[in-house]
């Protein structure tokens, strides 16, 4: 027996833990799009800049290009 879940209410940190259980009917749909472009345009060397960062304090960051 499938749960039936609703897209308004679903907790999906909890049950899309294997995978998004709504598919098309999935609440995060847009973020998703965005997380595709950012992979797809975005260098390697880039992607582990952006983590190194994270552990440096926040003046030491560096600036986004203009």
């Amino acid at each position: 027996m499938a749960i039936e879940y609703d897209p308004a209410t679903i907790n999906c940190r909890e049950a899309c833990i294997n995978g998004c259980v709504l598919g098309d009917r999935c609440p995060n749909l847009e973020h998703l799009a965005t997380a595709r472009k950012f992979v797809s345009e975005t260098s390697i060397e880039r992607m582990l800049q952006i983590a190194a960062e994270r552990f440096l304090p926040r003046e030491e960051r560096s600036q986004p290009p203009d």
